[in-house]
């Protein structure tokens, strides 16, 4: 008989230059969408209009979802969690791309998603967990002065193609371009994805998991700390940060 059991996946982040990763605090996240909004902006995100959203052919790279628990009348409310691509150090994703336009970057250990590469089989999206690949339905219009806000440092995707969450891979770049020249290390929260920027909040937080002292690495490890379905073995480099009360009910 086959056996389905789960292997136990472990990242080896000593093999890496660097592991980015993310936590974000539900007990502090309002919902109110900003970083939807800057994500869209910073990668040159399309507006699909109403039509095509109706359709569910939305291509925000990051979603805020909020559920209710429990039967009328006594419906409890979920924290709202924001969600993008996990960045999975075991990605389900990559395999399945015949293409290879799904790949894993060696010196971010990042999940790629390789534009030209890409034919369109929606395979990687079929093997997402957590719904994070969206697929390029159509080359939409943009009116003036719409094409004024595109950002140089991100391609403008066409049709036909997945595209997903890189946390704000231009911004790394552009980091760790900058501390080169000035000949030191990167800091911690010297680079920002876009939806930590806009955060009002400061759910967000963002950072070198392989640094045992910067801010995102302490948070991963604290007791409220938990993350998407991770008994799959995707070693997904996002966690989340339950409610205070939520924590102490069964912490």
């Amino acid at each position: 008989m086959a056996n389905h059991n789960i292997p136990e996946v472990k990242a080896n982040w000593e093999e890496t230059s660097g592991v980015w990763g993310m936590s974000i605090d539900m007990d502090v996240c309002s919902g109110c969408q900003a970083c939807v909004a800057a994500c869209a902006m910073e990668n040159n995100i399309a507006f699909v209009g109403e039509e095509d959203s109706g359709y569910g052919r939305s291509l925000h790279w990051l979603r805020v979802e909020h559920t209710f628990e429990g039967e009328y009348p006594e419906v409890e409310a979920t924290p709202f969690q924001p969600i993008g691509c996990q960045q999975c150090g075991h990605a389900p994703c990559e395999p399945v791309c015949p293409v290879f336009a799904s790949v894993h970057s060696k010196n971010e250990d990042l999940n790629l998603q390789v534009y030209n590469r890409c034919v369109g089989t929606r395979y990687c999206a079929n093997n997402c967990p957590y719904v994070a690949r969206v697929f390029n339905m159509r080359d939409y219009e943009r009116p003036e002065p719409l094409p004024n806000q595109f950002n140089p440092d991100v391609t403008v995707r066409r049709r036909g193609i997945m595209e997903k969450c890189t946390f704000c891979i231009q911004r790394i770049h552009q980091g760790q371009d900058k501390a080169k020249a000035d000949g030191r290390e990167l800091l911690d929260g010297e680079v920002v994805p876009a939806c930590a920027q806009a955060c009002p909040a400061d759910a967000i937080v963002f950072g070198r998991l392989d640094d045992p002292e910067s801010k995102v690495s302490k948070l991963s490890k604290a007791g409220r700390g938990v993350k998407l379905i991770e008994e799959l073995g995707t070693l997904p480099r996002v966690t989340f940060l339950e409610e205070e009360k939520t924590y102490g009910r069964t912490g």
